[in-house]
């Protein structure tokens, strides 16, 4: 298997990226995205686990977590991208199906949320397969994918793109949105996902943080980023165990995102509606060569 590693190039001499750069989209200072990661059965399935008893934490997403979330996103009046795996929309259909119904966007996150790298062959059946189980339940092909595990091979960009998809969000190496040269003329849009500080997975995983902190947390982040005049944006997990479907770890995600809109200039957005404002002002992000 080969891997082709990103070269860096500017289009243009930014100056001050904050000056030169195009408006927001709605002219916000601060553009902030909340994003879902279904992670349900699929996630033990694809580690050869039986999704029951001790492993039974990612079937909370489709039975409480999920609508918990939606619950709350109706409550905010705030458009999300859900990611969902094919597996998982194979289990819950008519859960996926409300996602969509409700105004958000789903997107793709793998089949059984691999987290492992699989042969070119292999890879490419899959993110097939996954296009068209969404495609067929919601009758509108994704056009945004993020990777289960944050890897991606040679072929990854460019099946997605042969596809249809128009935007990544997997990587972690930008503050905002760049373009992706694939080659042969392709372009993407790269809209990088930091699953270091907004993210429920490592606080409740790894450092067994308390809710209370991982709200000051991410407040303080969104503070930065705002007076930067800059993207923020949170992903959260509806499961329960290291997820945020319960029901203190939503309460805590709502309060983070009502102290969000309590800012002037804040402008939420799903990230196909962020890729169209990029796609439409290319010559003003930078670029990265795949």
């Amino acid at each position: 298997m080969t891997f082709n590693y990103p070269k860096v190039t500017r289009s243009r001499q930014l100056g001050s990226v904050q000056e030169e750069r195009p408006a927001w989209p709605n002219n916000a200072r601060c553009v902030v995205a909340f994003t879902v990661d279904f992670d349900g059965t699929g996630n033990e399935v694809g580690k050869g686990l039986e999704p029951f008893g001790a492993h039974s934490a990612g079937r909370y997403s489709a039975r409480r977590g999920v609508d918990r979330h939606l619950d709350m996103l109706e409550r905010l009046g705030i458009p999300a991208t859900f990611f969902v795996p094919g597996y998982d929309a194979e289990c819950s259909p008519d859960v996926v199906k409300r996602i969509a119904a409700a105004g958000h966007e789903v997107a793709a996150h793998g089949y059984v949320h691999e987290g492992m790298l699989l042969e070119a062959e292999e890879e490419v059946r899959r993110l097939t397969l996954t296009h068209t189980i969404l495609s067929d339940l919601l009758g509108t092909a994704p056009r945004g994918w993020r990777s289960p595990s944050g890897q991606k091979t040679s072929v990854t960009l460019p099946t997605l793109r042969s596809l249809g998809y128009q935007y990544d969000s997997s990587d972690k190496d930008a503050d905002t949105p760049y373009m992706l040269d694939i080659g042969n003329g392709q372009h993407m849009v790269e809209i990088p996902n930091n699953t270091y500080s907004l993210d429920d997975f490592p606080f409740f995983n790894f450092s067994m943080t308390p809710v209370s902190e991982v709200v000051e947390q991410w407040k303080k982040e969104f503070d930065c980023r705002y007076a930067e005049g800059g993207f923020f944006m949170l992903t959260v997990h509806p499961r329960a165990g290291w997820g945020s479907g319960t029901p203190s770890r939503t309460r805590a995600i709502e309060e983070t995102l009502r102290y969000i809109q309590r800012h002037g200039d804040v402008h939420f957005v799903r990230l196909i509606d962020l890729f169209e404002h990029v796609n439409q002002f290319p010559q003003s992000f930078d670029e990265v060569r795949v």
